[in-house]
């Protein structure tokens, strides 16, 4: 008997909860106690308080932050929804053959660096970027538009950053999707639109709610691109726990503000999962 087979017989040999045992360790070492640790320093500085919480809640700009945080995370789920179903539902259209390749092109991006696409971006929207050199070279504006260190910018790189993420998730979902159950549609009196809407957009729903929940987190926790592209009134959640930490020093206030977070985010995708509530919707 060989060293591998003596290994595969002990494998096999084991309760299967004891094939989770990885699992568990890695969620609870990269996890729960790096949480639990972060919990620990905002409520024991040095004995139990609430201080801090009351002082992230107490103060009106604190609450702006996080508010504007919300609301940014909340139009870039919405933006890539909107370009991203039509994108994926454009790639299962065409013909199999040239899907890997327009995959390809999606995949791209997601290789490079996010810090490099967010100069990029500065460089695009600055006041000599290529947008403005354009329009003034054509003759359309008189001076240079301000469209960097501006909300609006900080949106679209979001949305650029995170389209990829929703086109493949939404994409996953619609290719399984039995394109009989159309023609069938179709057959019984449905109309194109009639039946996209009474069939394939239903099905599809599990991709539209995995990607956009997956969108949602990765905006709550964004920090290089409002830092980067956004005003003064553009700080996230994120960039505020690093002033905290780099210049303020007060790491259990620090401490707080990312359980705020962490716990505001978990809440969010929660109530989103009980709105959704479809037979197609794969995240019970």
């Amino acid at each position: 008997m060989t060293r591998l087979t003596r290994l595969r017989d002990a494998v096999h040999g084991l309760p299967a909860g004891w094939l989770l045992a990885p699992a568990v360790l890695l969620l609870v070492g990269l996890f729960v106690y790096p949480t639990l640790e972060i919990a620990k320093l905002s409520l024991f500085d040095p004995g139990f308080t609430t201080q801090h919480f009351a002082r992230f809640f107490g103060t009106p700009v604190y609450l702006r932050v996080f508010l504007h945080t919300g609301q940014i995370s909340l139009v870039v789920a919405l933006g890539c929804f909107v370009l991203g179903y039509p994108a994926a539902y454009f790639i299962v259209r065409m013909p199999p053959r040239w899907r890997p390749y327009v995959l390809f092109l999606i995949l791209v991006p997601l290789w490079m660096s996010i810090l490099i696409r967010n100069y990029a971006w500065m460089v695009v929207l600055g006041r000599t970027g290529l947008i403005n050199s354009l329009l003034l070279g054509l003759g359309l504006t008189a001076e240079p538009l301000k469209m960097l260190f501006t909300t609006e910018a900080v949106y679209l790189a979001m949305i650029q950053i995170l389209l990829p993420i929703m086109i493949l998730t939404c994409y996953g979902v619609m290719v399984e999707i039995d394109q009989g159950l159309l023609r069938a549609a179709r057959g019984l009196g449905a109309t194109p639109a009639r039946a996209f809407l009474a069939v394939f957009v239903p099905l599809s729903l599990s991709g539209v709610a995995t990607g956009g929940i997956i969108v949602f987190m990765l905006s709550m926790g964004f920090f290089i691109t409002p830092a980067l592209l956004g005003g003064r009134r553009d700080m996230m959640m994120a960039n505020l726990i690093s002033y905290q930490v780099s210049t303020t020093l007060n790491w259990g206030f620090a401490a707080a503000i990312a359980l705020v977070l962490l716990v505001s985010t978990v809440a969010a995708v929660l109530l989103f999962r009980a709105v959704v509530r479809t037979p197609a919707v794969g995240l019970r």
